[in-house]
């Protein structure tokens, strides 16, 4: 079986999305509903997350569509009525979907996707859409903390080999290069999204030579444009000398050594040994790559200590996320049939209605507050971040590059206070919410709790 074919993206769904969507076609319930998808608080030491996978969405959306196969084995599982798995044979998702582009910066709370449909259409896509956008969001907004950390330094995505499958690797890659990464260690995903690729060797080419100065005379006649070395399989010190060899016969041949990598040991102190030599030898400019186990706390003690570090190769901890893995992320009933819908649970509270989110610059340009309203106000000297970009279930324009999303992302993230730029930030953006919204979340919660609380069990 070829899992890749078998991944469609009708049934990336949960199973209670189809059981609901069979109650609510019973019910004659096939209104206009709108869904807000959120993210309720920052985990570990965030102050904003970087949108994205809308464009991924966009594209999954239309394809949201029930094979034959896929009718049969709904069917197999004898939960379902003749009557919805013919709804399902010809379903197309209708609606509209509006969203805040990729690469720009958005704050807990806010909606950063709304979608509009039938009930029924709206609800089937809800697995999906929290799937793609969250997995997207996290790693945007971790890699753009290590983006921050390196100080205008050079970062490659090595995460490949430990992320959560596949798929995700590929993900990384991309919302990585998004948030700032210059570059992955992920074939697949240069091929795919025409990220640069990086790559040097591995301790097991190193031992499996008879020297390790055999190993980088090799590996230079290989490779003799990029050539990169690995230089502390047995001693960094005296693996950067023989290094320091390979580069003055390289330099004989009218060729010069483009960097080395380190992967172990006390790297501040090592980095500082190994640029002495090469500087004293007459080769400044030769690279000095880091690797193993980085993330945005690492890559900031490594530079606040004087580390002296070119290239950040940043693997595990950024591609899974490992000190916030998940967001507190959610898709809620906003409103139906015309009518404000909400939650009024205990730490769950959703903000009723279609909504825009408003931003306020300072004189400086400088992001200044954001503001939550409904769809239909207008917020002066506000710019709307939430734009349409699906009607009647056909995206509105053609995709964008990566390039010019990850430009918007450099544009935005400088725009962003600084305080608010730092690792372990203390400081909060402001979000408000307006008068209007406020007023009808505080009389609709009202009814609800008159009629639901309050009123009398038959």
């Amino acid at each position: 079986m070829n899992l890749w074919q078998e991944y469609t993206p009708e049934l990336v769904t949960d199973l209670y999305e189809f059981t609901m969507a069979q109650s609510y076609l019973q019910e004659g319930m096939d209104r206009l509903a709108t869904f807000s998808l959120f993210i309720r608080s920052y985990p570990g030491d965030r102050t904003c997350f970087v949108s994205a996978g809308l464009e991924h969405l966009l594209e999954l959306i239309p394809q949201f569509r029930f094979s034959g196969e896929s009718l049969e084995y709904l069917a197999s599982l004898n939960r379902f009525s003749r009557q919805f798995l013919r709804y399902l044979e010809n379903f197309r998702f209708t609606g509209t979907v509006r969203g805040i582009p990729e690469g720009r910066l958005f704050f807990k709370e806010e909606p950063f996707l709304e979608v509009t449909a039938p009930i029924t259409e709206a609800q089937l896509i809800e697995t999906l859409v929290i799937n793609v956008l969250q997995l997207e969001t996290l790693i945007a907004s971790k890699a753009a903390r290590c983006f921050q950390a390196a100080r205008g330094r050079s970062l490659i995505d090595f995460s490949l080999r430990r992320t959560h499958g596949v798929d995700a690797g590929v993900k990384v890659a991309r919302a990585s290069y998004l948030a700032g990464f210059d570059g992955t260690s992920n074939v697949l995903a240069g091929k795919l999204y025409n990220i640069p690729v990086v790559g040097t060797m591995a301790h097991s080419y190193i031992t499996s030579f008879p020297s390790e100065l055999d190993s980088f005379y090799a590996f230079e006649r290989a490779f003799p444009q990029s050539t990169v070395l690995l230089i502390d399989t047995y001693d960094t010190v005296h693996g950067a000398e023989k290094a320091l060899e390979v580069a003055r016969k390289m330099r004989e041949e009218g060729l010069e050594l483009r960097g080395v990598r380190l992967d172990s040991g006390d790297l501040v102190q090592l980095s500082r040994k190994v640029r002495e030599i090469f500087r004293e030898g007459g080769f400044p400019q030769v690279k000095i790559l880091v690797s193993g186990s980085l993330d945005e706390y690492t890559i900031e003690e490594l530079l606040d200590d004087g580390a002296e570090v070119d290239v950040f190769a940043v693997g595990t901890r950024m591609g899974v996320s490992a000190d916030a893995p998940y967001f507190d992320i959610a898709y809620k009933l906003v409103e139906y049939d015309g009518r404000p819908v909400l939650k009024l649970s205990s730490g769950k509270k959703t903000w009723v209605g279609r909504k825009q989110v408003y931003r306020h610059w300072d004189e400086q340009g400088r992001m200044k507050g954001d503001t939550v309203a409904l769809l239909e106000e207008e917020v002066a000297g506000g710019e709307p971040l939430l734009e349409t970009v699906m009607e009647d279930g056909k995206p509105l324009r053609e995709p964008e590059s990566l390039n010019t999303i990850r430009e918007r992302f450099q544009e935005e993230w400088a725009r962003l206070p600084r305080e608010l730029r730092q690792t372990r930030s203390r400081s909060s953006y402001p979000v408000t919410i307006s008068s209007s919204l406020m007023q009808l979340e505080e009389r609709t919660a009202q009814e609800k709790k008159k009629t639901e609380l309050d009123a009398p069990m038959s």
